[in-house]
C-alpha cells in the first residue's frame, strides 16, 4: 500500500471532524477541524472512520467525501 498523500490524510481528517456540509465555514475553522480530528483520531483513525462510513453508509459518505475534497480546494486556492 502507497503512503496518502497529505491531501488524502487532510479529506479524511475533515471527514472524521465534526463540521457539516451545511455549516457555513472559514479557512480558519477548517484547518481548525482538521487539527482537532487529527489529534483526537490520529492518521490511522481518520482512515478508520472513513473506512466505517463507507461500509456502513456508503452513498452518503461519497457525498460526504465530494463535500471534504471541494473545501479542501477551496482551503488550497486561500
Amino acid at each position: 500500500m502507497y503512503p496518502p498523500t497529505v491531501h488524502a490524510l487532510q479529506a479524511d481528517a475533515l471527514f472524521a471532524s465534526t463540521l457539516q456540509r451545511s455549516d457555513e465555514m472559514t479557512i480558519g475553522e477548517i484547518r481548525q477541524a482538521i487539527a482537532a480530528s487529527l489529534h483526537v483520531f490520529g492518521y490511522a483513525g481518520c482512515a478508520d472512520r472513513v473506512a466505517q462510513e463507507f461500509g456502513d453508509h456508503p452513498e452518503i459518505a461519497a457525498a460526504r467525501m465530494r463535500w471534504a475534497k471541494a473545501a479542501l480546494t477551496a482551503l488550497s486556492a486561500a
